[in-house]
Order: structure tokens, then sequence, then C-alpha cells
């Protein structure tokens, strides 16, 4: 999304004159190519009409505990990153490949422009390549491409959620069968759902979307879905606005879900009763990425200023559960953000479209806020912890 000077501190929109270039440019994942980065071969039939997966070279044993694996959103692979070497090779997955989530049997599930990825990831080899329901139009790359943007697991493993994007229009939120690997429903929720959660006990789906300032609350058991508006600083501006909601995460203590904005306000959304309270922040720059620890503490990704005059540049902002935060600086943008099994590293992708986008992502130590960089895929989005 282009930078512009914010009228105020309380109404962060763009102005007029900017409005038809922010609508093109947009502010969160962008444009790339999609060419393949790796060898292939056809694979069998797979089940529910699933295509047909393609493989790459795979080492013995498959990826040490702790690789990481990102999505490349400016190809179209999954890339797996060593954190102390960087990458060490690419699976191709689909157009655009946004965000993924890793399933307790080591299956990842990629959301692309043309479907639903099924990577093995110890054999380092796509399984399947699941269609989608809804009618997204044209595969295309760039920020408003169609097709799956946030995805989830559901905690029995037998479903992943994933939000649909249709360009122009409200999205979707289309439910997965693991086992069979076909869709079997789709819920209607608001326009580019950027992040899917599921709640701990698997009961609700929560659907982020981003350009109709709410999260969509589906039961999992009936699919009847429900708006929540989240919209600490209002909805003036609409398509053009920069106070919209990108990502959330699930608080372990009581369910509720965590939006930081803006480096400013962070939503507590009670997705039961559709109450939202607003906590201060301190970072000072436009929040995306998110990730929650067990114990509660919110790492969240500042990917630069608004107004270069009144906001500070990227950060991570590392929130315990009492409201204190640590904020640590980082050189040019990021998207997302995961932390190590033991707490002590945080991992964030370098895949923003803003000026400064690369292709890698930032190693952080916790305790000390250092960090080094790491060459990881082309314009890295999404990304977990295998």
């Amino acid at each position: 999304m282009p930078k512009s000077r914010r009228p105020s501190r309380t109404a962060r929109v763009l102005l007029p004159g900017v409005l038809a270039a922010a609508l093109l440019t947009g502010c969160a994942q962008g444009s790339g190519g999609t060419a393949g980065t790796g060898p292939s071969a056809s694979g069998e039939a797979t089940p529910g009409g699933a295509t047909p997966g393609k493989a790459a070279s795979s080492p013995v044993g498959g990826p040490a505990p702790g690789t990481l694996l990102v999505t490349d959103f400016g190809s179209d692979t999954v890339t797996f990153v060593d954190p102390a070497r960087g990458a060490t090779g690419s699976v191709e997955v689909g157009t655009a490949p946004y965000g993924l989530a890793l399933g307790a049997d080591g299956r990842a599930w990629v959301a692309t422009a043309e479907g639903v990825a099924v990577v093995d990831t110890a054999a380092r080899k796509r399984l399947a390549l699941i269609p989608y329901r809804t009618d997204t139009g044209p595969v295309t790359t760039g920020e408003y491409r169609g097709g799956g943007m946030g995805i989830a697991l559901a905690p029995d493993g037998r479903r992943v959620y994933v939000g649909v994007n249709v360009p122009g229009g409200n999205g979707a939120l289309e439910v997965i069968d693991t086992a069979a690997l076909r869709v079997t429903g789709a819920v209607p929720v608001g326009r580019r759902p950027f992040d899917v959660d599921v709640s701990r006990d698997g009961a609700e789906v929560y659907a982020t979307n981003h350009d109709s300032f709410d999260v969509t609350v589906v039961a999992a058991g009936t699919l009847e879905p429900r708006r929540v508006e989240v919209a600490p600083y209002g909805t003036e501006g609409g398509l053009g606005s920069w106070l919209k909601p990108h990502y959330a995460a699930v608080r372990p203590s009581d369910g509720r879900l965590l939006l930081p904005f803006e480096g400013e306000r962070l939503a507590v959304v009670d997705p039961r009763t559709g109450r939202t309270e607003i906590e201060p922040m301190t970072a000072n720059t436009h929040q995306h990425g998110v990730a929650v620890t067990a114990g509660g503490t919110l790492l969240a990704v500042g990917t630069g200023p608004i107004d270069p005059d009144a906001d500070r540049g990227p950060s991570l902002t590392v929130r315990a559960p009492d409201g204190t935060e640590r904020v640590y600086p980082l050189e040019g943008p990021h998207e997302s953000v995961a932390v190590s099994r033991d707490g002590r590293t945080a991992y964030v992708t370098g895949g923003f479209t803003r000026d400064g986008s690369w292709d890698g992502l930032t190693v952080v130590d916790l305790a000390s806020g250092d960090s080094h960089r790491l060459a990881a895929g082309s314009r890295p989005l999404g990304i977990v912890v295998l």
C-alpha cells in the first residue's frame, strides 16, 4: 500500500487523491512471478478429484526438527529453511502461495491461488492440490489475487479451514475433509480473509476479513456465520483505509482474539459476545502478522510507518500477558512471525509488498533482541516451524 500522510492520529485513512493508487497497490501481499523452482514428477491419482502431486528431491529422513517452512508468494513454491544455514530446498505447490498450516502427521496445508496444496514435509513432495468450490476468477498473482489466504487446521486434524478471496466481493470460508481431500462446505465471510484461526476446542472458526473491518465467527458444527466488526479507529475511508484488521491470534487463557492496530491499539475481541476491549500498544508502526505462545506472549510484526514524520519503522513487538512490551527494531518490512519450540527465537518473514520487500527472513533472539537475516525463498509470507 503506498505511503500517505495521516490526516490525524485517530483517522488514519488515505486522502481522496491517493485512494485510487491504494486500491491498485494495496497494503499486504505483493505481486510476483509464477515460475517453478525445482524438479517435479507426476504423481498418482488422489481422492476427491484432487490434482496429483509433484515431487522435489528430498534428503533421507526428512527435515530436522526446528526446520522452517515458508510460502513463496513471489513464486509457486514452499521453501524449507534451516535456521542456521538458510534455504535447503523447495517444493512446487501452486501459484502465489499465502498461508499454511501444519498437521501433527507432518502434512502441510498451503493456500494458493489455484487450490489448497497438501505437502508431505518428510518426503518433500506435494501430495495433492484441492480445487476451491468458490469461483475466484482467473488464476493471477499479486495482493488482490483470488484464492486462498488464511488457513487453519482443526485441533482433531479432520478438517482444514481456508479463507478464499473473491476479487471485488465478499469471500468464503471453505471446509476441507483431510481424509477425503475435498471441499465439503463453504460459508460466506467478509472481504479478503487474511487470516483464519480455530478455537482451542475446535467449536468455532474465525476469519479475519481485511477489507470489511470484521471477523466472521463460524460455528464448526453448523457452519452458521456471525459478523463481528473490529474497527477501533472506525471505518472511515473504506477500502482505502490503513486501519483495517490483518491477522488475529487466539489467546490461550480465555479464547479471546488479539488483533493489533498501528502499534497503538490492541483489539481484544470476545468472539462469543462480539464485545471488543481496547488496550494500549507502544510500537507506533503499521502492524500485520501475529503469533502467540502457549504462555500467552503475543508477537506482532510492524511493517513500517504510515506517516514517516510521525510513526516509527519496522519492528517486532513482544507483549507479555500483563501488557508490558519490548519493541525490537527490524531492517525493512516484514509480514508474518513464528516462534521456536523453546520460545527463545522468533522468525519473521520478509515477503511484504511495500518498498523494501526482500527474499528472506529475520531471526530474532527474544531475550536480547539481537537479529540476523537468512535467505529464504521468493518473497516468503507464511511460516511454520516443523
